[in-house]
């Protein structure tokens, strides 16, 4: 009687502490969400990123399957990770700018075809495309690419001789859906004839990629410190 009864009682006594243990971690957990402001924060700054970056595969967002996207994203890491104001920070920002410009570049030019196409109020939303775009979600993606294609070797709209960007094929998946694909690239043709290449500037990002990478290990083996002294010399000047 007397051992059954212990058994009992350890037994009750065990429960209520686990149960006691249960609602302390119960009382632990937060009762309040974390800020929604917080969130809708960092998606308006992650909307901004890929607007400015304009990154040629925007579904990759490890930013390495592209040799440009690549590049762009180890310039920007290597930049977080310098002093601002050194004279690394300010090379890699003209270097950073100098590839944002070129991305610029060519979706100025699809702009202008848009607007000339009458879709001047539409134009911006067209050339969105955000991270979460899908080749899975596209409506007609053969005829899309065919025509990225066409638009890459029978035109000038695109800067550089290297596959064209991945964002451009979702465009024209919409502008096909809109039935306007085919007077965009008539538009295109005869805006932006394709050049020779005695005519193309080199400043292409064919020519800029491996110089910027190699810029970027160069800074990385040296460190801040050189940096320092660089900036000391030029106050010294």
């Amino acid at each position: 009687m007397g051992s059954s009864f212990k058994r009992f009682c350890m037994q009750f006594c065990c429960c209520c502490c686990c149960a006691e243990d249960e609602g302390d971690e119960e009382e632990k957990q937060p009762l309040v969400t974390p800020d929604p402001l917080d969130y809708f924060t960092r998606e308006v700054q992650k909307r901004r990123d890929e607007e400015t970056n304009l990154w040629s595969e925007p579904g990759d967002p490890s930013h390495s399957e592209r040799a440009d996207d690549r590049t762009l994203y180890t310039l920007l890491q290597a930049r977080n990770k310098t002093r601002i104001g050194s004279t690394g920070y300010r090379r890699l920002s003209v270097d950073i700018e100098a590839m944002r410009d070129t991305r610029r570049e060519v979706r100025d030019k699809w702009q202008t075809i848009l607007e000339n196409l009458g879709f001047m109020a539409e134009a911006d939303s067209l050339l969105t495309v955000s991270a979460g775009a899908s080749a899975d979600r596209m409506r007609n993606a053969p005829a899309a690419r065919a025509m990225l294609h066409a638009l890459h070797t029978e035109t000038s709209i695109f800067c550089t001789k290297e596959p064209p960007p991945e964002r451009y094929l979702f465009i024209l998946d919409r502008l096909l859906y809109l039935d306007i694909a085919e007077d965009f690239l008539a538009k295109a043709r005869r805006f932006y004839p394709p050049q020779d290449d005695s005519d193309e500037e080199p400043t292409g990002l064919a020519i800029n990629l491996p110089l910027l990478l190699a810029r970027v290990e160069a800074m990385n083996g040296r460190g801040e410190d050189d940096d320092d002294e660089e900036d000391e010399s030029e106050k010294d000047d």
